[in-house]
């Protein structure tokens, strides 16, 4: 059905395995700070338009690998799709973030909740497929989900916060409603991101973009167990092929060796860990993503490239003195800002290439 893989680079370092140089992809590679996505969103006239148009979502997620040597490609779609198939009413107004037509906020709103019907995010699966073949092998699919407690976030409060003051509430008044709507949504995302997989995702990835802005005990409680409850359900294979997994938790870098623990193959670290550090606290368990400030975009080319050194010589050489190998896939600490300029990205990677290829040469 799809074409042989021709660059499995980015799969063997989820599973830590040797490679000839560290893999890197980007957190929002696909979006509005390349004028050809830009072009693309006018056609599709709104965001929604956009990302439920297999086609055009075909077409703005191969954009950036035209542009870049990227060792991965992933779905454009947004995390809010499974709270929408839910009918809490998504949409996008200009400037103003996601925003839900019926927040999540009493118990007969909780009551009223349930895993949707996956037909209606059939959209997805067909963008997956239909990415998946207009690759043509060159690289891996990702396919991704926000976490049941980001879900969660948005769910209650209606849209974006600066406080999360409503789900807080809900959280430490009425734990019994919070737990029931993470249930919900933690079964959800494992329906999908196995759908996703079905339809040609080969590796996956959890976006817990708000687990850190809990409290220790709350973050393993409300967001932790309910990401382990989706792995527990995910396929770790599909047609003979493993299927990684990756946890990114914003803000995680206090409980590294807890989300190391819940059977995923990866962590995503943002910008504050460092990376060496973040290698020794989790041993031989996972691999390790991340993590350059996406600021250092805005910098020269010459202090982009010293950066990228740093960050892989933070890292270290792949090979553990036993001689098994710590997996890194290169990526930002968060998603690409808007305003980097699209020239910069590439001078990033290439800088991971070349110095990562120096390190094993060393």
């Amino acid at each position: 059905m799809f074409a042989p893989l021709q660059n499995d680079t980015f799969l063997r370092a989820l599973l830590r395995q040797p490679t000839e140089y560290t893999p890197v992809w980007l957190m929002r590679q696909a979006g509005r700070y390349l004028p050809e996505y830009n072009a693309t969103r006018a056609r599709a006239g709104s965001f929604m338009g956009l990302a439920t148009n297999p086609d055009f979502a075909t077409e703005v997620t191969l954009q950036p690998l035209e542009r870049y040597a990227l060792d991965a490609a992933i779905l454009f779609s947004d995390i809010l799709t499974v709270p929408d198939a839910m009918g809490l009413g998504l949409s996008f107004a200009a400037g103003e973030g996601p925003r839900f037509a019926h927040p999540v906020r009493d118990e007969q709103a909780v009551a009223q909740l349930a895993v949707p019907d996956m037909a209606k995010l059939q959209y997805v699966f067909d963008a997956v497929t239909s990415i998946r073949r207009a690759l043509g092998g060159r690289v891996p699919l990702i396919g991704f989900s926000g976490s049941p407690w980001t879900l969660a976030c948005y769910m209650v409060e209606g849209g974006s916060s600066s406080d999360y003051r409503l789900v807080k509430t809900m959280l430490y008044q009425r734990p019994d409603l919070m737990h029931r709507i993470l249930q919900v949504n933690a079964d959800a995302v494992a329906a999908y991101l196995n759908a996703q997989i079905d339809a040609g995702a080969q590796a996956v990835m959890i976006f817990d973009s708000w687990g850190g802005v809990l409290a220790d005990g709350a973050f393993q409680t409300f967001s932790l167990a309910y990401t382990q409850r989706v792995l527990q359900q995910l396929k770790k294979e599909h047609a003979g092929q493993r299927i990684p997994r990756i946890v990114f938790t914003k803000g995680g870098g206090p409980w590294l060796e807890a989300i190391a623990a819940i059977d995923t193959d990866a962590v995503g670290v943002d910008w504050t860990v460092n990376l060496g550090q973040a290698r020794a606290r989790v041993g031989h368990r996972v691999a390790l993503q991340g993590n350059l400030d996406p600021a250092v975009l805005f910098a020269s080319p010459e202090q982009i490239r010293a950066e990228v050194e740093r960050t892989l010589d933070s890292f270290g050489a792949p090979a553990n003195p036993d001689g098994s190998h710590a997996g890194h896939v290169f990526n930002l600490g968060h998603g690409i800002n808007q305003f980097t300029p699209p020239e910069h990205v590439a001078v990033l990677v290439d800088a991971v290439h070349e110095h990562s290829r120096r390190i094993r040469a060393r």
